[in-house]
């Protein structure tokens, strides 16, 4: 691989086919991910608590019935077997270079996107180029030189946070360059403000709402919970507050604690945090629930040797990990998960909307919670969320390809 200005760089051009080197990569981070799992968080978009759009979550009372819970947990675990976005749009402008920065490749879930980017621009005939900021300030500094430099014709942002990048991303505004991001906050969807016209990303309030929810239905509004939190994130700290309120309003709940530990930290104080909790609460720890999939890797070994069982529901992201413990029936019931590669490519799709004079779709897909009832379809013994609905081929014809 190539330094750019001390930003790793290298080419896609035919996806994993055509370029070991990436494909390399993936295999080698997806391969830790099963073992370790993401070591850095994902940066997910901000929200405004009570902007629920999807899932009969929208104007939903704070207080619901049992009924009404398992209805939107039922939705939610449904099968995605038909596509609900766009079906038209441009024809796919061939030849195009894209400049994709990237927060931390280490991430699994920027990982994830990149190989969907680069499936996707082999379609389309694009060159695409990669930079790693590998998730510092000097980094993502070094990146957006190194891309601006390459003078492309789009640039997609994973995984950063657009508002801090601002005056950055806007030297390619003044150049006419269209932007658009994944998980670049603060709202999923059509943005209006800044550069980056585009927001990819489930809705994050709703995530954290239906998997709350999930543990109220299985635990037969039971539970006695534990919400394990990231205090450097705002977006991490808001998903908490929102599980925090659906299990409050659950009567025969009990929130037990809310639990900050940096994610950043998770394999170093996980352990030490699980088996005190299980000594604090004993049996009255029935059900965790966490911003991130990453808390349970290191808590589950904890539970082995203790051998008590406790119910795991994660708000994020879909690890391989967190489908593995789903798969085996071993303590976690339950991820929300992120749809990487039909994510990717929708940004692919977005912006050759902007190059083509087009508005962005403004499309977002709707929450899918990961269960044992469903983990064997839509992607789930491949041990991700990939959706059975046929997006490749919606895309292809939408792009004339």
């Amino acid at each position: 691989m190539q330094m750019i200005k001390r930003v790793t760089s290298f080419e896609i051009t035919a996806a994993e086919r055509a370029l070991p080197g990436v494909s390399a990569l993936i295999g080698r981070e997806l391969s830790l991910l099963l073992q370790r799992m993401f070591r850095l968080a994902m940066l997910l978009c901000l929200f405004t608590i009570g902007e629920s759009q999807s899932l009969e979550l929208e104007r939903a009372p704070a207080t619901q019935t049992m009924a009404g819970m398992e209805r939107v947990v039922s939705k939610a675990s449904q099968r995605v077997s038909q596509w609900d976005g766009p079906v038209s749009g441009p024809a796919g402008k061939a030849g195009m270079s894209v400049a994709v920065i990237c927060e931390d490749l280490r991430n699994g879930g920027v990982l994830g996107v990149a190989r969907g980017i680069g499936e996707a621009a082999d379609v389309m005939g694009w060159r695409i180029r990669l930079f790693d900021a590998h998730g510092t300030r000097v980094g993502r500094t070094s990146s957006l030189e190194a891309a601006f430099d390459m003078q492309p014709d789009g640039v997609i942002l994973l995984g950063s946070d657009a508002d801090s990048l601002e005056p950055g991303l806007s030297s390619f505004a003044k150049r006419e360059i269209p932007l658009v991001g994944w998980h670049v906050g603060p709202e999923a969807g059509k943005l209006t403000a800044g550069s980056v016209a585009m927001n990819v990303s489930t809705d994050p309030m709703e995530v954290a709402r239906v998997t709350a929810m999930a543990a109220i239905v299985e635990s037969q509004g039971k539970a006695g919970v534990v919400i394990f939190r990231d205090d450097n994130f705002a977006i991490a700290m808001r998903k908490a507050k929102v599980m925090q309120q659906v299990i409050q309003a659950c009567q025969g709940c009990q929130l037990l604690e809310m639990r900050t530990v940096a994610i950043s930290q998770s394999a170093e104080l996980m352990p030490s945090e699980t088996r005190e909790l299980l000594i604090k609460y004993g049996d009255r720890w029935t059900h965790a629930l966490a911003i991130n999939d990453i808390y349970f890797d290191y808590a589950a070994p904890e539970l082995t040797k203790a051998g008590r069982v406790v119910h795991l529901y994660s708000a994020g992201d879909g690890s391989p990990s967190a489908f593995l413990r789903i798969q085996a029936g071993t303590f976690q019931y339950g991820t929300v998960a992120e749809p990487l590669n039909l994510q990717g490519w929708q940004l692919v799709d977005e912006l050759n909307r902007l190059l083509s004079g087009w508005e962005v779709s403004g499309y977002v897909m709707p929450v899918h919670l990961v269960t044992p009832d469903n983990i064997g379809f839509d992607g789930g013994p491949r041990m991700l969320f990939d959706p059975d609905n046929g997006y490749r081929e919606v895309y292809r014809r939408i792009w004339k390809r």
